[in-house]
């Protein structure tokens, strides 16, 4: 066993009542008020320079140890209005908010490495740990660019982690190029003619219409995308008619798209837009389409790829760095950070899936033996760069 493996097996116990602590109080987006002094109160105790109300709740520890690179090492923080479905001693303990995404994890890895940095004090570098608020749906990523991150703590890379179920634990996947698809929704309010529904003649079925428009939304995908980019739009709401003989007035189709190439990503929305417009009147209706543009595609930096591709082989083993395996279609704000800054997101594996403890699942649990993987690749991480060769 290394010296690496020693200090972590000495505050694994820590980490690991770490991570069942937050897990039984799960905070939503920019709500992690509890979470963020959590963290600073254990970043303080390490001696880490400690910066709290981040775009409102996300706390930044900084290590300083002389000259050299500058790391930024980030862990989202929030949890999902889930209501937990696992009998755990650590469950929620609020009704209807959940860690269904592993952030308590994420947590707890960084708040782990930062205590292994901290107690070896390396001689070179300078360690940002970032712990950010609302990844889920609010961008919180983007609110801390946006509010200075970068200026205020420069970083030469970026870089971030999510566990991944399917993938078995003790395995790190790591990609060069696209990680996370782009994630954007849309809303058509389709305007027709409400009418008996025994006499459909007489109004404009909006119903009839919204069927048309998502069969003619999925061959924008299938003959209008090329067969070798990623797309996917999906139609995840309807919302009209109140009754069994009313034909309504009005719809509402709401969804999300994902895609990874820019241009891709622009023709969705044009064709999507345009065929809305012209179905509708087609069909004497009209249509109003808002189209938001939420999270950028999360792409690696070849290099930066390569650099954490590295940090992987010296945490777990060069045989157990997954290195072919496809990108998710799935979205992560890290992106933000990631258009800023050089770096790599790489997924930590967090062992079977089955029984539905996918992510976003009632169901789903971090599993606490992939903690000391995760420590593992950002210290040698940090060594990777910081120090030049692990010790």
């Amino acid at each position: 066993m290394g010296d690496l493996d020693r200090r972590i097996d000495s505050i694994l116990p820590d980490v690991v009542e770490w991570r069942h602590d937050l897990h039984a109080h799960p905070e939503l987006a920019f709500e992690e008020k509890r979470t963020a002094a959590f963290i600073a109160e254990r970043l303080t105790s390490f001696g880490l320079e400690v910066h709290t109300g981040r775009a409102g709740t996300g706390v930044v520890g900084v290590l300083r140890c002389g000259n050299g690179p500058s790391i930024g090492m980030r862990a989202d923080i929030d949890a999902l209005p889930i209501e937990e479905a696992i009998g755990l001693p650590y469950a929620s303990r609020h009704s209807g908010r959940m860690h269904a995404c592993g952030h308590d994890g994420h947590t707890a890895m960084l708040l782990g490495a930062a205590r292994v940095l901290a107690e070896a004090r390396p001689k070179e570098g300078t360690f940002v740990f970032i712990f950010q608020p609302a990844e889920e749906n609010e961008g919180g990523a983007r609110v801390m660019v946006e509010q200075g991150l970068f200026s205020r703590f420069p970083v030469d890379a970026v870089y971030g982690a999510h566990n991944w179920p399917g993938l078995p634990c003790g395995h790190l996947a790591v990609h060069a190029g696209p990680v996370m698809a782009a994630f954007d929704t849309f809303e058509a309010t389709i305007e027709g003619k409400g009418s008996h529904g025994a006499m459909p003649h007489q109004g404009v079925d909006p119903i009839t219409i919204a069927a048309q428009l998502q069969i003619a939304w999925q061959t924008i995908v299938s003959r209008s995308v090329s067969p070798t980019d990623a797309a996917v739009i999906s139609v995840t709401q309807i919302h009209a008619g109140d009754t069994w003989n009313v034909i309504p007035d009005k719809l509402v189709l709401r969804g999300t798209v994902r895609s990874f190439d820019p241009q891709v990503r622009d023709l969705l929305e044009a064709k999507m837009a345009q065929r809305a417009d012209k179905i509708c009147a087609a069909l004497d209706a009209s249509c109003r389409f808002v189209y938001q543009r939420r999270y950028p595609a999360t792409i690696n930096s070849v290099a930066e790829a390569g650099t954490a591709r590295r940090a992987a082989a010296l945490a777990v083993g060069g045989d157990r760095v997954v290195t072919d395996r496809p990108p998710s279609m799935g979205a992560e704000d890290f992106a933000f950070m990631l258009e800023q800054k050089p770096g790599a997101y790489i997924w930590i594996g967090n062992g079977p899936d089955a029984g539905g403890r996918n992510l976003h699942s009632p169901h789903y649990d971090f599993n606490d033996t992939a903690l000391p993987h995760g420590i593992r690749y950002w210290v040698r991480l940090a060594e990777t760069i910081c120090i030049g060769a692990a010790t």
